[in-house]
Parts: structure tokens; C-alpha cells; sequence
């Protein structure tokens, strides 16, 4: 059975990879909405004051200030917490960021609902949501510090808005050293006679688990990082119905507008199969430990095997020849 030692937050691993792309790219500058601590945007703040910009509590002219150093040819990030900088500066977002197609990476902490007793005003249930409602707006959801570190030297690679969410709690290492990264392009693990999981961010781990114990009950079931949610790699989702011909969606983000959705339509466009969806329902979370949480909305290992279990009968209910 494979184990997972913790880990980094992936805000920490934002941080350090941030730090080192401004060591390497003088055009990169950075801005934050006075929560430099928490977003771990601090040390870069520290190390070039020149090209680091705390815009106080004020997110949407965070948002409008990157656009316009964006303009003047800079690589502006800028940083909040998700709910905050998703929310307060959605407008800004909209017109100054993905209209023009702005290159503007925004890099939001405390995603999800796993930042615990915090409470429902700073848990981002909705982000991921609505930065894919963006036009040209790419959306990812990294799993660990190998993950975020790649994808966000990616981002700042690409060229264009890039939207990251990186989290609080420690996350398990799932990635050695040196594992490639592509924005568009998932980390297939690999794909299951049964189903396959297609999972990010903390919910990764969690798909591995649920993995193994579907292993001792006599199923074969495969994983997939989805860590880039728009666009979504049709192509992964396409050859994993195939193959598989059943697949489980598993974030935590609302079942509405996140990965469930991005893969649900790839599926039917490509090879519709039959799907089941964790994640959270349409409500928001309490306050509470991140354990506590994170099992009361569904968003366990347990909740990934009944889901998998409930999708392998589907598909022999859809299949004559699997059902006799």
C-alpha cells in the first residue's frame, strides 16, 4: 500500500519557487493585499523591495495595478486569499485581466475548505468555478511542492492569465524531484479496468488511497492528475473512458463549475461514460478541524471508493455483456 510522509503547504512551495523565478526573471514583480505572511509572498517582498508591492486591503486594485504593469511589459503575480482576490476582484479580473488576455498569474491561497476553523468567510468553495468562467483564463490546482513548484514556473512561463490555487495545510508528497509538468496536460498515473479517478490538489491523495482499498475488494482502478482543470486535457479524459469506461471526479471545490464539470463535458464530447462526482455539494462549510471538514462534506478516501463502487455498477448495468 502506498503511503504518503507530509509535506510542505503548497502556499510554502509557492513561496520558495516564487522566490527563485524572481531570482532568474527581473521582469517578475509581485503583489499582495497585506497577507505577504500567509500567501508566503513575504520573502520575496524581503529580497526585491523594489519589484514587491503591498497594495493594503484592497484586492481589486491589486488586480487593476497588475494589469497595468502587465502592459508595461512586466510579470506581475499577485496574491490573496482565494476567496478574496476571486471575489472582491472578480470585476477587475474580468475587464482588466481576461478581456485583453492581461498576462496576469494569480496565485490564491487558502483554497478549499481544508484551511479549517476559519470559516465559511475565507473558504474558497467557488474559485476554481469561477476563474474557468473567465474567457482565456487557465485555471490549476497543484497537489504538492513538487507540483506547485513546476506548474508555477510554468505559469510564469506561459504566456497570458494563469490562475493557481495553493492551500494551508501540509500536503503529501506525492512527486520525487524532477517529475515533468505541462499546463494542459495531466499526470496520468495510470488508468484502470474499472474506472479511473481523475483528482487535484488534496484530493490526490486521497484518490491514492481510495486506490488501494479498491485493490483488497478485487477491483482495478487508475488515477490521474488533473492539476490543470481548464483546459482540461481532453485527450487524457478520452483515452481513460476508453479504457476504463467509468470515471470518478474527485476536488474540493463545489460539484458546480470545477474539475467535475470540466471533465464531464470532455467525456461527452469525446466518450461518454458513465461518471460519478466528489466533491462538495451546493452549500458552504462550517467551521471545524480540517479532518473534521474534510469528512463531514465528503471529501475522503471513503467517499472515493463509494463513489468508484457506485460507477462500476452503473457501467454493468450500461453493458450487457459486463453484467451477465
Amino acid at each position: 500500500m502506498r503511503e504518503f510522509k507530509l509535506g510542505p503547504a503548497t502556499r510554502d512551495a509557492y513561496g520558495e519557487a516564487l522566490l527563485e523565478l524572481g531570482k532568474e526573471n527581473p521582469d517578475i514583480v509581485v503583489l499582495d493585499a497585506d497577507l505577504s505572511e500567509s500567501t508566503r509572498t513575504k520573502k520575496f517582498g524581503e529580497t526585491f523591495p523594489e519589484r514587491f508591492f503591498n497594495v493594503g486591503i484592497a484586492e481589486a486594485n491589486m488586480v487593476s495595478v497588475a494589469a497595468g504593469l502587465a502592459r508595461a511589459g512586466k510579470i506581475p503575480f499577485i496574491s490573496s486569499f482565494a476567496c478574496f482576490l476571486l471575489c472582491k476582484g472578480y470585476d477587475q479580473l474580468r475587464v482588466g485581466v481576461a478581456f485583453p488576455q492581461s498576462n496576469v498569474k494569480i496565485v490564491a491561497s487558502h483554497g478549499g475548505i481544508s484551511i479549517g476553523e476559519d470559516g465559511p468567510s475565507q473558504q474558497s468553495v467557488e474559485d476554481i468555478a469561477l476563474a474557468c468562467a473567465l474567457p482565456g483564463m487557465w485555471a490549476v490546482v497543484p497537489a504538492d511542492q513538487m507540483a506547485t513548484s513546476a506548474l508555477v514556473r510554468k505559469a510564469a512561463e506561459h504566456m497570458g492569465p494563469v490562475y493557481v490555487r495553493v492551500g494551508r495545510p501540509k500536503a503529501p508528497i506525492i512527486y520525487p524531484d524532477g517529475s515533468p509538468f505541462e499546463l494542459g496536460k495531466a499526470f496520468v498515473h495510470r488508468l484502470g479496468k474499472d474506472a479511473t479517478i481523475v483528482a487535484n490538489g488534496l484530493l490526490l491523495a486521497e484518490a491514492f488511497k481510495a486506490e488501494n482499498l479498491l485493490r483488497q475488494k478485487g477491483l482495478d482502478v487508475g488515477v490521474i492528475d488533473m492539476h490543470t482543470v481548464k483546459p482540461v486535457d481532453e485527450e487524457a479524459v478520452a483515452e481513460a473512458a476508453r479504457v476504463s469506461g467509468a470515471l470518478v471526479t474527485a476536488e474540493e471545490h463545489l460539484l458546480t463549475g470545477g474539475l467535475a464539470n470540466q471533465v464531464v463535458q470532455a467525456a461527452a464530447r469525446t466518450h461518454p461514460v458513465p461518471i460519478e462526482c466528489v466533491g462538495i455539494k451546493d452549500t458552504y462549510a462550517e467551521s471545524g478541524t480540517p479532518e473534521q471538514l474534510m469528512e463531514k462534506y465528503g471529501l475522503t478516501a471513503s467517499h472515493v471508493v463509494r463513489a468508484v463502487e457506485t460507477v462500476v455498477q452503473r457501467k454493468k448495468k450500461s453493458s450487457p455483456v459486463l453484467a451477465d
